[in-house]
């Protein structure tokens, strides 16, 4: 299709639209909605849609928004939902349900600060705080990835080998609220793309069966043996959807993450989301004037892509990790997934923690190039960095004063 101005809102209300829709000739879909500044356009989209064979259901809160979509999802239904923030904390008992009953639904959450205090800008706290539990998780930078890995999710979690649930995860505002072009995937394209839905443990009448059972101990580990190895074939199958949908498309969705002149780097940074795409602008500038400075955008967190990470640093003697999110005494959250990813190999780099844009604050090219300044100039790691948008670096006290 032609390119569209749309935000980040309405490319994933499109494809969550097209891909409940694509399962008409199979049990339909469903979803639960609720609304949640900044991601509330998603659900206003998803509800005006004229579906064949489905439901939008207008809930109370977001927890029974995720337990509306869980239904129609055991039921066989393609389901799907979208929430932000303490919306998905409000959810957040459900959304551990539906990864442990190997539901395949599909989240757009809309990376919004948790509060109190009250924030409505841009912070992945409120996705990165579900890592434990079974969702594949995927952080599209603008608006054309929002589209893109929203519908290759439906694809990667209703596969037969995985069974799990997927979130997809843009920034507030940035992303959601802003335009931009946009290839939006026609009718067509979505029916080709994805196969109707066949769950194998739906409910149904005809072959009564027992859901979220009481279980011995051993049952319960061979439940969490059984997730982690579809985990473990997460990666061969999602390279399987993306080859599909370069077929179907004729446009490249991504794999795991992006390597930009990391071959022979000095320094390496790694990032995701919105802040990947201002970082690459430095790095191809300080590339260009002889800086041997390379990039990392990471495009899925879980499961991690730990071999595909050491293998894009090649031998950077420096990372650092601009962390768009803080974890309570433990710094940042990719930074500790990055950290694991390099222990116990022959030669580990030193590995530095930047937290910056934290609840929403600007992460501009002046920031960035503070951070590769401060990381190139480094002889040892230290705890993490505290930077606001003016290049001041210090511990939370001292930030913006």
């Amino acid at each position: 299709m032609p390119l569209r101005i749309v935000t980040g809102n309405h490319a994933a209300g499109h494809a969550l639209s097209l891909a409940g829709e694509a399962n008409r000739t199979a049990r339909g879909t469903a979803c639960g909605i609720y609304p949640i500044t900044p991601q509330t356009e998603i659900v206003e989209r998803v509800a005006a849609f004229p579906f064949s064979r489905g439901r939008v259901v207008a809930v109370e809160s977001e927890h029974s928004a995720m337990a509306v979509t869980m239904g129609a999802s055991v039921s066989g239904a393609r389901a799907f939902t979208a929430s932000s923030s303490n919306g998905i904390a409000y959810m957040v008992e459900n959304i551990m349900v539906a990864g442990f009953y190997r539901l395949p639904i599909v989240m757009v959450a809309v990376n919004r600060t948790l509060g109190p205090p009250w924030n409505i800008w841009a912070d992945q706290g409120d996705t990165l705080m579900l890592r434990d539990f079974p969702w594949i998780q995927l952080y599209a930078a603008d608006n054309q990835e929002v589209h893109d890995l929203t519908l290759l999710a439906f694809r990667l979690a209703e596969d037969p080998r995985i069974l799990l649930p997927v979130l997809v995860c843009m920034d507030a505002f940035i992303v959601s609220h802003t335009q931009a072009e946009t290839e939006l995937a026609s009718p067509d394209e979505v029916d080709a793309f994805l196969p109707d839905l066949d769950l194998p443990h739906r409910l149904d009448p005809a072959h009564p069966r027992a859901l979220g059972s009481m279980v011995w101990p051993d049952a319960t580990v061979s439940h969490r043996m059984e997730i982690d190895e579809a985990m473990a074939r997460v990666p061969n199958v999602m390279a399987e959807c993306r080859a599909r949908f370069r077929e179907v498309f004729g446009r490249d969705p991504g794999g795991p993450l992006d390597a930009l002149h990391t071959d022979a780097a000095d320094a390496v940074l790694v990032a995701s989301a919105t802040v990947a795409t201002t970082a690459r602008g430095v790095v191809e500038r300080r590339r260009a004037a002889g800086e041997r400075v390379g990039l990392v955008k990471m495009r899925r967190y879980r499961p991690f892509p730990e071999a595909e990470l050491v293998q894009a640093c090649g031998g950077a003697g420096r990372i650092g990790v601009l962390d768009r999110d803080y974890a309570a005494g433990a710094g940042g959250v990719w930074w500790q997934d990055v950290r694991a990813g390099f222990q116990g190999r022959d030669e580990t780099p030193l590995i530095q923690d930047y937290l910056l844009g934290i609840g929403g604050g600007d992460v501009t090219p002046a920031l960035v190039n503070q951070v590769l300044d401060d990381l190139l100039n480094r002889r040892a790691a230290g705890p993490p960095v505290w930077a606001d948008a003016s290049g001041a670096f210090g511990p939370p006290a001292e930030v913006g004063a």
